[in-house]
């Protein structure tokens, strides 16, 4: 081994060494999913590029999030395992109207909720279905499992997402927690319709990442929120946040959706 050689060793062992481990950890901390098991999924891409996801909840709308951006230029595919892997499965539409919700507030993240409307109706099959939105009207509880699933990073210095569908289960964290100091500390306030969901230790940590946002969360069974932001991911005291489907959302997508299922 030459001295040069041995010194860029060196120096990269040093590198590796001072980078924190949330850095370097699979923040995800996930698996894939059952292929086509989840056949309400939608990704949302524009030139091949992953954007966000999104839940199919009729034959022509898809839920995903408000900071998705104008959606005008993007391409909603259903039916989707591997975003490589082509196979007969997928269904790809174009977006003739995206509606965000009219008071979404980028800086303050509320009404962080979007809906897509799809160029045409989609076919509903074993591979491609919808997702209702939830009965209950109630909020959920600090310490209830859920779970998560997108095509997001599963590392915060990944650039490209990850190929197939990947799931994760996540803990809702007190509000008041989450608002705490310790945690976003008001910055922005987690509202009563937001929820905070993530980690509850240190030992594994799961979370929702940059490419997962617009993807529906699920609760005992339920469509009841949409990711929506983070600070970096999988850090401890910085959880997912999460647009509730709260009574307002619910009545805001019936309304707007009404007699073009």
């Amino acid at each position: 081994m030459t001295k040069a050689l041995a010194f860029r060793l060196c120096i990269c062992a040093i590198i590796l060494l001072r980078i924190p481990g949330d850095v370097c950890m699979e923040i995800i901390g996930g698996k894939e999913v059952v292929k086509h098991s989840r056949p309400y999924m939608a990704l949302i891409q524009r030139t091949n590029i992953l954007l966000c996801g999104g839940a199919l909840i009729s034959s022509k709308w898809v839920v995903t999030a408000a900071h998705c951006y104008d959606a005008s230029s993007l391409q909603v595919t259903l039916g989707v395992h591997s975003r490589t892997k082509k196979d007969k499965a997928w269904q790809i539409r174009k977006v003739k109207m995206s509606v965000p919700h009219p008071y979404y507030d980028n800086k303050t993240k509320v009404n962080d909720i979007m809906l897509l409307k799809l160029d045409k109706a989609v076919k509903k099959n074993k591979n491609v279905s919808f997702l209702p939105l939830p009965k209950s009207k109630k909020d959920i509880q600090a310490g209830i499992d859920c779970r998560i699933a997108g095509w997001g990073l599963v590392k915060n210095m990944d650039r490209k997402g990850s190929d197939v569908l990947m799931e994760a289960n996540v803990t809702v964290i007190d509000r008041r927690k989450c608002n705490s100091e310790e945690y976003y500390n008001l910055d922005p306030v987690i509202t009563v319709d937001m929820l905070c969901a993530g980690s509850v230790d240190n030992k594994v940590r799961t979370d929702s990442c940059k490419g997962d946002s617009g993807g529906p969360l699920i609760c005992n069974g339920e469509f009841r929120a949409v990711t929506s932001f983070g600070d970096k991911c999988g850090i401890l005291k910085k959880p997912g946040v999460y647009t509730l489907l709260s009574q307002k959302y619910i009545q805001w997508i019936k309304k707007v959706t009404r007699g073009d299922a």
